[in-house]
């Protein structure tokens, strides 16, 4: 199953988690300190929140979850023949899970990935060869 992904910074992860829980009808699917995710079937939708004093309310970045690096894969060569020039990184580790990924930029720089959990992580991130517009990497809080 596919799903859209969308991550929000948020100013206090335990009142996020509070509002969102009752929203949303589940309990967070993941929690780590400053990070938690809600995976849901219906709709489908893997909504990421990541605590970010000062900068809550805003969109860290978007995505689209599929079920394997040959879906990635697909969607990055349709991409890369839009000419979009995806950002590739595999074996990465990013919000507490290993990803093959890549990235776009849409016009207005928000940051698309396209991605595939392998296997949850107890890091939120390692050092990545793809940054953001604001000198962050991968779901960092920056």
């Amino acid at each position: 199953m596919s799903r859209v992904q969308l991550a929000l910074n948020v100013d206090n992860l335990d009142l996020a988690i509070v509002f969102y829980a009752k929203l949303l009808g589940v309990e967070p699917a993941k929690r780590h300190q400053g990070y938690a995710n809600f995976a849901l079937s219906d709709p489908p939708l893997k909504l990421v929140l990541l605590e970010n004093p000062g900068k809550g309310g805003t969109l860290n970045h978007l995505g689209v979850e599929v079920d394997s690096t040959d879906e990635v894969e697909i969607h990055q060569t349709r991409l890369t023949n839009e000419g979009l020039l995806p950002e590739e990184e595999k074996n990465t580790i990013c919000c507490y899970a290993l990803q093959d990924k890549f990235w776009v930029t849409a016009p207005d720089d928000e940051r698309w990935e396209y991605y595939v959990v392998l296997a949850d992580t107890d890091t939120l991130n390692t050092t990545s060869t793809v940054e953001r517009q604001d000198g962050g990497t991968c779901c960092s809080a920056q």
